[in-house]
């Protein structure tokens, strides 16, 4: 069985997207699910683009796991058991890839091959998103009220898990009687989605993708907290994604005074960290538009007894993922600890030497760090999260 998967915040977009995966293949079924209010499931399945199955399903608790797990996978069992050899899967808006996947490889009772990993989106709405403070609740992308994700963390999300980034004109876009593809806003979204994910192929109209090209063991690494890819130029149209590094640790009070100028303006900010008042703590920051969070993600390598470069035994850490920063940066005196920071936005928001001049200032002295790090205030409260 060969599946691909779709998901996106438009549904003209995922169609369209899925249309497109469907002529692929000779013998393809299009399945699109939608939650709507009440714990209702909408499913409809396609083959040869005419509609040949339409039915609707009421769940007990309706929320996206839940269509996942209960709807999406075992009608991916039936269609593949009437001899379906490749089936598209439109997922629910906010219905994450990683989640999709998972399921699929948990509930399918036979082998399955994900050949791509699809975002459908508009681009000329995609910098909105990113800065928009909304819910998808709030936004009424999905029908769950507990659903407290921006689009634009989403989005984020999901462009670290896609091979493929299909590019289409979403629902509003007849309203305004021009090509979308004409608009700057379009060629802007087109510009940042280069920096966002520069591994993923961007596809528009009939353009070539790169089939069956889906590696989820990279994905997961891709979107492992904390980790760090950028694209090979730095500068992309009017967007560029600065990166910089720290070997030594940062002071708890510095770090927190410069936080709010190293994220404002910017549209994607994410890396580790490595901050004095919680030493052993590898900590992810993200922030995306308006929201910014640090986090736990367990002790660094050096501190879990590792205390040389790592093999590819030694890697499995955290979620059973492989390290591959850790060996990338292992330093001969702090390990993997340290600071690797990226961050992406419009060239004139972002200043590369500003950047580094605000970490590189936040970095302990090495009369500081011979002072060792007992007593230095947590204003982060990070330590407890061990």
């Amino acid at each position: 069985m060969h599946l691909s998967v779709v998901s996106s915040l438009d549904s003209q977009c995922r169609e369209a997207a899925a249309a497109r995966l469907g002529r692929t293949h000779r013998d393809s079924v299009v399945v699109l699910h939608d939650l709507l209010d009440g714990s209702i499931v909408l499913r409809r399945i396609f083959r040869n683009g005419q509609l040949v199955e339409q039915a609707q399903t009421a769940l007990e608790h309706g929320c996206l796991s839940c269509t996942v797990r209960l709807d999406v996978v075992p009608t991916a069992e039936r269609l593949a058991a009437s001899g379906h050899d490749h089936i598209v899967l439109g997922l629910p808006p906010g219905v994450s890839v990683e989640m999709a996947v998972a399921e699929l490889k948990r509930g399918l009772e036979r082998p399955a091959v994900i050949d791509n990993a699809v975002l459908a989106i508009d681009p000329s709405g995609l910098e909105d998103h990113i800065w928009d403070k909304h819910t998808l609740y709030e936004s009424g992308f999905t029908a769950m009220p507990e659903d407290e994700r921006t689009s634009g963390e989403f989005l984020i999300g999901e462009l670290g898990h896609a091979d493929t980034v299909m590019v289409h004109a979403g629902l509003g876009a007849e309203l305004t009687g021009l090509r979308p593809d004409s608009s700057e806003a379009w060629t802007l979204g087109v510009e940042l989605l280069g920096q966002l994910a520069p591994h993923a192929a961007i596809s528009a109209g009939d353009d070539d993708y790169r089939p069956g090209c889906y590696d989820g063991a990279e994905a997961l690494a891709r979107a492992r907290r904390g980790s760090v890819r950028v694209p090979l130029e730095e500068e992309s149209g009017r967007f560029r994604t600065v990166l910089h590094k720290v070997e030594r640790p940062l002071h708890p009070r510095r770090f927190q005074e410069a936080l709010p100028k190293l994220a404002g303006g910017c549209h994607w900010m994410r890396g580790r960290l490595w901050i004095a008042s919680a030493a052993k703590v590898r900590i992810a920051v993200q922030g995306i538009g308006p929201r910014v969070w640090l986090e736990s993600t367990g002790e660094w390598l050096a501190d879990a007894g590792i205390g040389r470069v790592p093999s590819g035994k030694d890697l499995k850490h955290g979620n059973g993922l492989h390290d591959v920063d850790a060996a990338l940066d292992w330093h001969p005196r702090f390990g993997d600890r340290g600071t690797v920071l990226a961050v992406t936005g419009r060239g004139d928001d972002v200043d590369a030497a500003e950047i580094r001049s605000l970490l590189d200032a936040c970095a302990l002295s090495e009369a500081e760090m011979r002072l060792g790090f007992a007593g230095l205030e947590d204003p982060f409260e990070l330590e407890s999260t061990l």
